[in-house]
């Protein structure tokens, strides 16, 4: 499943050529399409996208990466008119910054028989400052209407030949066509990675190229100062690679169920710098694994430098653990101490900004403040505690050696052979129960003498969800009575980070909405804030809706208002690991009391279903003993992620936990 991105061998030498994608050319036919014949319920799609990449050289500023994409796109529904907005990111915190220009913005609709064009205008054109390092480019396509074709060019130029674009091939919507081709001088070499399933028409090329520029000769002894202004011509020659990538046909990407970061699957070709050998000069390496990234992470002053810094907390934590001896106690103080205090101010990264210490004194801070703060106190008290590292949710899956396959730190106490792992950030949050966006896979540790180790993130232990309900069912069909329902570890962290924050009227109504025909009273709910115990729901109920009358008998649904009553799983097939993002368990133990006249006819029969290597698994009973019915269920997923290998077994599995929860209980009149 990790081996998510496969490198490309360039190998062929024969280029494809295929018909021209150029702007500009719309016909009547294009916009009197009202469907897309490879997708009939497509919003819209791309009819192509083409780009390059190429270097340009000066004299003065050296070489740049120029990246030039012309797009067009055919709108069919109102919901598509999203495709008409584009943005692209702009690094600009470093030495230079990168520029972006738009031309060619056009909107074509069909107005009788005649085409109309409307340009984009400066009203339509934004520039969005992100934080220090980026900022964004957005770009809004004016007079949209269903049956519209849009297109535009963007031309971005970057002098860091280190950030060599992506170029997707799939998008949210069908792409008929997309081309990518790059030229890369002799100077530069890069490794080239496909991530994601679809095919690509790969071909391999080289020329000779000559650029032409202009320089400012230096003052040579004896030369006259008025000479400075002057400047000569000269020329550069060197080969050049070319290499096109073709797309033919790419269906949507689509967000599936249980899908962590859609993107992670979308068909990409990615470069990454690895060596450069200009004019006279040594071939220089840029070849790097995990443990020269994270050595050079562990040595920066806004990382390790920040880790090492004292006198802002000692006198704190040495009155909270005052007389605390037992080891997890102290664990537990110190992180407590530092979720009650600070503040996450919501930026993602594993370098400080304003430094710890100015977080400490302000209560708030971005995530390495917060967490390389704990680190420090958790070491100060004598653990081993290291940094951890972490590619976010959002982020995608950091599968080979970059700095910016990581946009997150959390930290790590190796205890008893094991790696407890904490994120101060959420308030919610427990040892070894992190916030969700940090469950993606893996991150690496980063120890105090520089090595590092890789370090699984996903939960190990099954977070339970147990139900217990005792009803009674009247001569009506209306189900009433008690309702226990305890939530423990991440169901318990979400439980909390939802519902805290409002009011318990609000969440009763929410529920009520959710389930037709039910009405809650006398709700409680326990532990809303001791975070070492479960949640503990109580509540009193009454349904409506779970039992059907039909003559002289009932059919009873013994779920009442949990049931699943639709597979999650869908899809043919699928091409992606199936993302539970925690493993589980769901228990119910249910007992309904049938009514005075009434005896059971037919009771759904028992089942025990499992996945093999134990991946999942079912079991079911329902028993009657007079009136009395009593429902056991549990379902167990001990898998938090699970391969597009068994999907299909996955999918079946989950067709008989719906077939059961749905069945029905039959009851006849005595």
């Amino acid at each position: 499943m990790r081996n998510i991105f496969i490198t490309v061998i360039l190998f062929l030498n024969t280029l494809v050529f295929s018909q021209k994608h150029e702007l500009g050319k719309v016909t009547i036919e294009e916009l009197k399409e009202r469907v897309c014949p490879m997708d009939t319920s497509a919003v819209a799609a791309v009819l192509f996208s083409v780009g390059k990449t190429s270097f340009d050289y000066s004299y003065d500023d050296g070489f740049q990466i120029i990246t030039e994409i012309s797009t067009k796109i055919k709108i069919y529904k109102k919901e598509g008119y999203e495709f008409a907005n584009h943005s692209e990111s702009i690094y600009v915190g470093g030495n230079g910054e990168e520029k972006i220009d738009v031309s060619k913005a056009i909107t074509y609709n069909l107005i009788g028989d005649k085409i109309e064009k409307s340009k984009l205008n400066s009203s339509g054109e934004f520039d969005e400052k992100v934080n220090k390092y980026w900022n964004r480019k957005k770009i809004t396509l004016p007079n949209v209407k269903v049956g519209s074709i849009i297109e535009y060019k963007i031309t971005i130029t970057s002098p860091y030949i280190s950030n060599f674009p992506d170029w997707e091939f799939q998008w949210a919507i069908p792409v008929n066509y997309s081309e990518y081709t790059t030229y890369i001088p002799e100077y530069f070499t890069y490794n080239v990675h496909q991530k994601g399933y679809q095919k690509l028409e790969l071909s391999k090329d080289g020329k000779s190229r000559t650029i032409s520029y202009s320089y400012k000769p230096p003052i040579m002894p004896g030369m006259s100062n008025s000479s400075d202004g002057r400047r000569e011509n000269g020329t550069l020659e060197f080969n050049e690679s070319i290499v096109k990538y073709i797309a033919r046909n790419a269906p949507s990407l689509k967000d599936e169920t249980f899908v962590n970061n859609i993107n992670n699957y979308k068909t990409t070709i990615v470069h990454e710098l690895s060596g450069t050998r200009y004019p006279n000069s040594p071939y220089k390496d840029y070849t790097t694994d995990w443990e020269t990234i994270v050595k050079g992470i562990y040595e920066s002053e806004n990382f390790g430098d920040e880790l090492k810094k004292s006198g802002y907390f000692e006198k704190d934590i040495d009155a909270l653990l005052k007389e605390v001896t037992v080891q997890d106690e102290r664990i537990a103080i110190i992180f407590n101490y530092v979720k009650s205090k600070m503040n996450w101010n919501e930026e993602f990264s594993f370098y400080c900004s304003d430094g710890v210490k100015k977080a400490y004194q302000d209560k708030k801070g971005n995530v390495a403040e917060i967490n390389l703060m704990l680190i420090a106190m958790l070491r100060y008290a004598g653990f081993d505690a290291n940094p951890i590292l972490v590619s976010t949710r959002s982020h995608g899956i950091s599968l080979f050696p970059s700095k910016s396959a990581y946009n997150y730190v959390i930290a790590g106490v190796e205890l008893n052979n094991q790696v407890v792992l904490m994120d101060a950030t959420n308030k919610f949050s427990l040892p070894d129960i992190l916030p969700i966006r940090d469950l993606n896979w893996f991150g690496r540790i980063i120890r105090k003498n520089g090595s590092s180790t890789e370090i699984n993130l996903m939960p190990k232990s099954n977070s339970k969800d147990v139900v217990s309900v005792i009803g009674s069912i009247d001569e009506k069909g209306e189900v009433s009575g008690k309702i226990r329902d305890q939530y423990f570890d991440y169901n318990a962290f979400l439980f909390r980070q939802a519902n805290n924050v409002i009011s318990k009227e609000s969440y009763i109504e929410r529920i009520e909405k959710e389930h037709q025909g039910l009405e809650i009273g006398e709700y409680e709910v326990q532990n809303s804030n001791d975070l070492s115990k479960p949640i503990v729901e109580n509540y009193g109920f009454k349904s409506t809706n779970s039992v059907e009358i039909i003559g002289d008998k009932m059919y009873v649904s013994p779920f009442l208002f949990f049931a699943k009553t639709e597979n999650p799983f869908k899809q043919e097939t699928r091409e992606y690991p199936v993302d539970f993002v925690f493993p589980t368990q769901d228990k119910y133990n249910i007992s309904l009391t049938i009514p005075e006249g009434y005896v059971v006819e037919m009771l759904p029969a028992p089942i025990a279903v499992s996945i093999p290597d134990d991946i999942a698994n079912l079991k079911y009973n329902v028993t009657n003993i007079g009136s009395q019915i009593q429902v056991l269920f549990t379902l167990d997923i001990n898998q938090a992620i699970i391969g597009s290998e068994d999907y299909e077994i996955l999918k079946n599995f989950f067709k008989e936990v719906v077939n059961k929860q749905t069945e029905k209980i039959v009851l006849k009149k005595a």
